[in-house]
């Protein structure tokens, strides 16, 4: 098989399994938490709170994207691409691929914590390993279906690291109401993750069981605010917005 439709095969396939993907990396993150363990290392909290300054400035891009998007793009869809209309205004008028570039700092933040400069390398080489497929069987996809429009956008619009000298307005207004609907999820997975690194660095460090008081409360927030918006997102329309 020609490499540009092997790449594109396994791309589609990485993509419908993009969200398994943290999996994959518990166990380079336990190594992280045993050489800790050796050198009785335990993250201070400036620099805990540090790293998920890190991690909710990824979530923030995604909402910088998904605030702006309109239906049928932009999704957390795992049945296949989907693509409605090209985003090209926005954030996409900055970089092709923001939804990735928001993932990457998410997991750069929780791999930071550890202050292994080796640790941080590797998951960001796999990162880039993992969607960069993902990223080509996108664009293929995209080609096929617009054509020119995205050749002209793609060949003026970085694919990871944005450049702001093209940027134009969002076509559509900001809608808070979408982003509670579809990114709650990926708070409480940034809260609850630093939350299992702290208990767990504490238990296997120090043999104890403990979370900093100012982690508990972040936690209490976060595990209320994923309830409530998961309640109203299942039992109401409070989050509908038409076209989006």
């Amino acid at each position: 098989m020609p490499l540009r439709e092997e790449f594109e095969k396994v791309g589609n396939w990485l993509f419908c399994w993009r969200s398994y993907l943290p999996l994959a990396l518990i166990p380079i993150l336990a190594t992280g938490l045993w050489e800790n363990r050796v050198t009785g290392f335990v993250p201070p909290l400036w620099w805990t709170l540090v790293c998920f300054c890190v991690s909710l400035a990824g979530l923030g891009v995604r909402i910088a994207t998904i605030g702006f998007t309109p239906k049928g793009t932009s999704g957390r869809n795992t049945d296949g691409q989907r693509a409605d209309e090209l985003n090209h205004s926005g954030i996409y008028s900055t970089v092709r691929h923001p939804l990735y570039l928001g993932n990457f700092l998410m997991w750069l933040g929780v791999t930071m914590y550890s202050q292994l400069w080796w640790l941080v390398a590797i998951v960001s080489l796999i990162f880039w390993l993992y969607y960069e497929r993902i990223m080509f069987a996108e664009e293929e996809f995209l080609r096929r279906k617009f054509g020119d429009a995205y050749t002209n956008w793609a060949s003026r619009t970085p694919a990871f690291i944005p450049s702001f000298k093209n940027y134009q307005r969002p076509s559509l207004p900001f809608s808070l109401r979408n982003v509670l609907k579809r990114e709650y999820s990926g708070l409480m997975g940034v809260v609850l993750t630093f939350a299992v690194l702290g208990l767990s660095e504490h238990l296997v460090v120090e043999g104890r069981v403990a979370l900093d008081p100012a982690w508990q409360v972040i936690c209490l927030v976060g595990v209320v605010l994923y309830f409530v918006l998961r309640t109203i997102k299942r039992q109401t329309r409070l989050l509908e917005v038409e076209g989006r």
